[in-house]
């Protein structure tokens, strides 16, 4: 089968507030914005080791799609999610799941969860090591 899937552009997140939601990603996350319009309500972050991008907008109903507090599964990676928790409770940031091990069949990852102020969520990992 042909694959009709290349690559991934960005993901987006809905926010109520862009001032507060830039404030949350910049220098909470300590993400590096590439581009902020505060006319229409728009900012792109840079998301570290790749080419994708991380999109926020104030949400439009008439958009349709998830509203703002409702985005989950989006991975974000660590190589020591404990001390990356620590460093974002410090900056203010939320933590909804503290830093905790878990042992998918054939390795573990230390994992945790976050929230911006909407309370869209995020998943906080270590990479994968082989289980012993």
């Amino acid at each position: 089968m042909t694959a009709v899937i290349e690559g991934m552009e960005a993901v987006t997140v809905h926010v109520r507030d862009i001032r507060t939601a830039r404030k949350f990603y910049g220098e909470v996350l300590g993400l590096d914005e590439v581009q902020f319009d505060g006319n229409v309500g728009r900012a792109v972050f840079a998301i570290p080791g790749t080419t994708t991008t991380l999109r926020m907008h104030v949400y439009d109903p008439a958009e349709g799609g998830r509203e703002p507090g409702t985005v989950s599964g989006v991975v974000f990676t660590h190589r020591d999610p404990v001390s990356a928790c620590a460093e974002i409770a410090r900056r203010g940031g939320r933590i909804v799941d503290a830093p905790h091990v878990v042992h998918p069949p054939g390795f573990t990852v230390t994992l945790s969860v976050i929230a911006d102020p909407d309370g869209n969520e995020f998943v906080l990992r270590s990479p994968p090591t082989p289980a012993k």
